[in-house]
């Protein structure tokens, strides 16, 4: 699959989250990583105008 620049842009934003969230997950209480998810999710849709979170469930990882 050949990707637009823009598209290469966003996935590599997106890994880069991933990595930040994998480390504030290790460093952080259950309940202060799921405040952060759910600000996360709340910014993403916002942004993106999708509701982030019912697409991608807190309790499963995708």
């Amino acid at each position: 699959m050949l990707l637009s620049a823009p598209d290469e842009e966003v996935l590599a934003a997106a890994e880069e989250l991933a990595e930040e969230l994998r480390n504030a997950q290790r460093e952080s209480t259950q309940f202060e990583f799921d405040s952060l998810l759910r600000r996360c999710n709340d910014a993403i849709t916002e942004e993106i105008g999708v509701d982030y979170g019912s697409v991608c469930d807190v309790d499963d990882c995708c």
